[in-house]
């Protein structure tokens, strides 16, 4: 072979895989590029042919594995890699969980220039059929409903009813909407076009409860012979608690649209987490892993509370899944979150589960803790649950300003997890421990919570 000094497409390269990318592709390095390779794994040397070229990095695709990794396995999966779902069912999940493991610890000591190791990654329960939440987008090809998920980096949807990571009845329920789609001929949503009614099948499980929900997102409100498909439902699955449409007609990426239409049942499902129970409506966030959130929320409130706590201030909280299962130790709970309809429920949550001290706010998390700050309320302890792009440099400032003792941080993004330790850290407040979690088998993300209490004023 010869060798160039840049890399160009179509070049067909051997390549020795010495770390993972954060999104779960292999990394080598050839002629001082970095090339990512896809179901690749550190000790693999490949063969690759060069797909796509940058100024500082290619990409790779696998033509045939030269030597093995000690961590790879044959995947037990059909579809993989070609479905987007998963990144490592070709290793070892043990392997799998040193890779998060070293991830968050070099993200925290790269990026939040901490030098502190995690504690040990807490192994997901169940590496399948964890999973109590699927958004299955759905396509046409030759009159055939498909359903599944996306190819990666695509719009492309993959077949595939019988996911490792879903609840098994998440089939016969894929396997009844595809026969109702397909015997009333209704039309398949066109991204390109923008047309088309059907864009989704959404279905949710409560683990604890086994309650089922199936909503359908819709383009529009034009859907027919919708009675005929929730008696299909209930006669193949009697778990099946509610069927909803979700509308969202706008021309976006976002999966859910903000109005739900009920078809049958109440609208939302009940589960538990650590005693308390919860419902569970389409738009609500609700961690998809629940026997691991479990043990994530047992964290969080060893890290957050230290004997009987004051106030708690619960920041993204969603449903308020993670303050009412630590409300009993504290004086006041006041959870902020700024969708609608997970504050009701969480309104409702605390109501049915008979907690009294419990105060939500539907609003943007800066600006309620800014307003709480201006009405003096100082909590002992804040949690932080943010979306994976972290808080806002705003936020954290005024949560430092309100003084609490100790702050307990949910993340879904090791970057912005250091990221933000590290300014916290500017603000008076030390990381004193972090726990990675693996809220998501088989997949490249992976959670931490985190402790953070005042070391100055």
């Amino acid at each position: 072979m010869i060798k160039k000094e840049t890399l160009t497409k179509n070049d067909v390269i051997e390549l020795e895989i010495t770390d993972f990318t954060s999104e779960g592709s292999g990394v080598g390095h050839k002629n001082g590029m970095a090339v990512f390779v896809a179901g690749a794994a550190p000790g693999d040397t490949v063969e690759c042919v060069i797909i796509k070229t940058k100024n500082n990095y290619a990409v790779g695709k696998i033509t045939n594995v030269v030597k093995a990794s000690p961590d790879r396995v044959t995947p037990d999966c059909r579809v993989f890699p070609r479905c987007g779902g998963c990144a490592f069912r070709h290793i070892t999940y043990e392997a799998e969980l040193k890779m998060k493991q070293k991830r968050v610890s070099d993200a925290v000591m790269r990026i939040g220039h901490i030098d502190l190791a995690p504690c040990e990654i807490v192994a997901s329960p169940s590496e399948k059929h964890y999973r109590n939440k699927a958004q299955y987008p759905v396509a046409v090809n030759g009159g055939r409903l498909l359903t599944g998920f996306y190819a990666p980096f695509s719009h492309r949807v993959i077949d595939c009813k019988t996911c490792l990571l879903q609840p098994e009845g998440f089939a016969q329920i894929l396997r009844t909407v595809a026969r109702w789609v397909e015997k009333y001929k209704v039309s398949v949503y066109d991204e390109a076009k923008h047309t088309g009614l059907l864009r989704h099948i959404y279905i949710r499980k409560a683990f604890s409860t086994g309650e089922t929900m199936v909503c359908l997102v819709e383009n529009g409100e034009k859907m027919f012979k919708t009675d005929v498909l929730v008696n299909e439902l209930l006669k193949v699955d009697e778990s099946i608690k509610t069927v909803l449409i979700n509308i969202n007609p706008v021309d976006t990426n976002v999966v859910l649209g903000g109005r739900n239409k009920i078809l049958y049942g109440d609208g939302y499902i009940e589960d538990e987490l650590l005693g308390v129970r919860f419902r569970i409506s389409p738009l609500s966030f609700y961690q998809v892993n629940h026997d691991q959130a479990e043990k994530l929320y047992s964290k969080v409130k060893e890290y957050a509370l230290s004997g009987k706590t004051g106030t708690v201030l619960d920041l993204y909280c969603g449903a308020g899944t993670i303050g009412l299962t630590l409300a009993d130790k504290a004086e006041k709970l006041n959870g902020v979150e700024i969708v609608p309809d997970a504050v009701r429920d969480a309104r409702v949550n605390a109501s049915m589960n008979g907690i009294t001290n419990a105060e939500f706010i539907c609003g943007d998390a800066a600006d309620a803790a800014e307003k709480l700050a201006a009405e003096n309320i100082t909590p002992d302890v804040v949690i932080l649950d943010p979306p994976r792009k972290g808080c806002a440099p705003s936020l954290l400032k005024t949560v430092a300003e309100m003084s609490p003792d100790r702050i307990a941080y949910v993340s879904c993004d090791p970057a912005t997890f250091a990221r933000d330790c590290a300014v916290l850290a500017g603000l008076g407040y030390e990381l004193k421990e972090y726990t990675p979690f693996d809220m998501f088998a088989r997949t490249a993300h992976v959670e931490t919570v985190g402790l953070l209490k005042l070391t100055h004023r």
